[in-house]
Order: structure tokens, then C-alpha cells, then sequence
């Protein structure tokens, strides 16, 4: 018996040799199995409660299946009108920083020398070392109608409001666009731009033919993180927008103020339609399959 059990790693050890699949089934056995019951799960669970409803007398959850919150939210106008403004602020926000970061990604890459390089990637990442909220405070002084922009502008400030929002959102979520986009521009062969040139492409025809559609993947990965991050903000919103409500804050308002879960989750079918779809025009783009 005692052989038998010494015997019985070695087989085990045998039957994970020749069988990769085996090996990586039991690697990745306990990361899915919490992906599946702490992530999905919960999804699953979100999706199940906007069927619920809430007693009126008593606040508590009532476990009755009802559409009442579903026909809510395409009856009421108010959260149509929220939806798309959180659409199109993610949408502003992904756009300003691609346009802020793919050149800077390609200086960082192809120009600045070695310890350039290093200086100016350090730059874009120490701000991730610092808390959220002092950065977005920190906006909410600089845009204030006597801040530090007033009296630099000659009192020319957004001041609270959707343009504080987009500015902010732009600033907390640009170093997730920065680094993607870098690491995609690090990876394009110097000698593809030299052939370019040498055939007798000028810079802008070059970067516009060979560089950006080699880049897209990169560009496109980040603009998931920054595109699904606005979806979900609601503190930067509430610190710099003023009056402005998007998605989230509604989101938070059902859950706190009004204490409706059911509808709370509801409304967050709205930003988890939007992502996945969103997801899915990436994917057919071809862009997430070269990442």
C-alpha cells in the first residue's frame, strides 16, 4: 500500500504531462471559478432584481416578478434623456483622449530619447499613484468661477457643469489611453517607417497608412477603459458637474436616496447594454482580435 501511494503522484504527474489541456483546465480552475460565481453571478443576480419591485409601506424587496421597472425606464423621459447625455459624455471623453494621447504616445515611442522616454512615462503614470478624489477636488479649485483658471483666463472658466465633467473625466481616465497606446506604437517596427520613407511616403502619409492601422488595437483597448469608466463615474460627476446628472448618479440616488434596488437595477441594464455593445462594434472592427 505504501507503494501505491508513493506511486500516485507520479501518475498524476504523468497523466498533466501529456496533457496540456488537462494542465491548463486545472490552472485556470479556481480564477474561473471565481469569475463565474462572484462576477457573473452577481450580474445574473443584478438582472433577476430589476424584476423585483419595493413595497411601498415598509421599503422592503418584494421578490415578485413585475416589468413595472422596465416599462419605467422607457415610459419616463427623464432617464432616455440621461442615458444618451452619458452615452455621448463617454463617447466626448474617449474622443479627447485618443486625440491627446496618440501623439504623445508616439513621441514618448518614436522621438524622445532613452532617458526622455523614461522622464515622460513616469509623468503619465504618477498620477495613477494619487487618490482619486484629490484629483478630482483638485479640478473642481482649478474650474471654480474664482479659481485659478478665472484669474489666469481673465474670469473665462466652464465653471459646474457638463463641460467640468468631460474636462475631469478626460484628465482621470488619459493615462489608461496613454499606455495601451504606447506599448501599441513600442511594438511598430522602425524599419516599416523606413521602407515608408524610402518609397516615398512623407510623415503624414506614413503614419496615417502604416503606423495608425497597426496602432488600432492599442487605441481601441484603451478607449474600453476609458469609454466604460465614464459609464460607471458618479463621484467626479457629483464633485465637478453641478446640476449634471448622468447614469450613475441616478444609479446611486435609487440605491441611497430612494432606496429602490429593483430599480437601481434596472438602470444599470442601460450602462451594461451600452458596454457590451460597445464591446462588440470593437470586435467587429477586427481591433480586439490583434490586442
Amino acid at each position: 500500500m505504501a507503494a501505491d501511494q508513493g506511486l500516485a503522484p507520479t501518475r498524476s504527474s504523468s497523466y498533466l504531462s501529456t496533457r496540456p489541456k488537462a494542465r491548463l483546465a486545472l490552472l485556470l480552475s479556481v480564477p474561473l471559478l471565481w469569475l463565474v460565481v462572484m462576477y457573473l453571478g452577481s450580474i445574473v443576480v443584478m438582472l433577476v432584481s430589476a424584476f423585483w419591485t419595493v413595497d411601498s409601506f415598509t421599503g422592503a424587496v418584494v421578490q415578485t416578478f413585475t416589468l413595472d421597472n422596465i416599462v419605467r425606464l422607457f415610459t419616463d423621459p427623464l432617464y432616455g434623456t440621461v442615458a444618451l447625455r452619458t452615452i455621448l459624455v463617454a463617447v466626448g471623453v474617449t474622443l479627447i483622449d485618443v486625440v491627446i494621447a496618440v501623439p504623445m504616445a508616439l513621441f514618448i515611442s518614436k522621438v524622445a530619447s532613452p532617458r526622455a522616454r523614461v522622464a515622460l512615462l513616469v509623468a503619465v503614470t504618477t498620477p495613477l499613484w494619487a487618490s482619486y478624489l484629490v484629483k478630482a477636488y483638485a479640478w473642481r479649485i482649478l474650474l471654480a468661477p474664482n479659481g485659478p483658471l478665472a484669474f489666469v483666463t481673465g474670469g473665462n472658466t466652464p465653471g459646474y457643469g457638463l463641460p467640468a465633467t468631460v474636462i475631469t473625466l478626460a484628465y482621470l481616465w488619459l493615462p489608461y489611453m496613454i499606455i495601451p497606446v504606447y506599448a501599441g506604437f513600442d511594438r511598430v517596427s522602425d524599419s516599416l517607417v523606413e521602407a515608408s520613407f524610402d518609397l516615398g511616403a512623407g510623415a503624414w502619409r506614413t503614419v496615417r497608412s502604416i503606423t495608425l492601422p497597426l496602432v488600432f488595437p492599442a487605441i481601441a483597448a484603451g478607449s474600453i477603459f476609458t469609454f466604460s469608466l465614464t459609464l460607471g463615474d458618479y463621484i467626479a460627476v457629483g464633485i465637478v458637474g453641478g446640476k449634471t446628472q448622468l447614469l450613475a448618479n441616478l444609479i446611486y440616488g435609487q440605491l441611497v436616496t430612494a432606496n429602490n434596488q429593483p430599480f437601481a437595477a434596472a438602470l444599470s441594464l442601460i450602462p451594461l447594454a451600452a458596454i457590451i455593445l460597445y464591446l462588440f462594434a470593437m470586435r467587429r472592427t477586427g481591433a480586439l482580435e490583434n490586442v
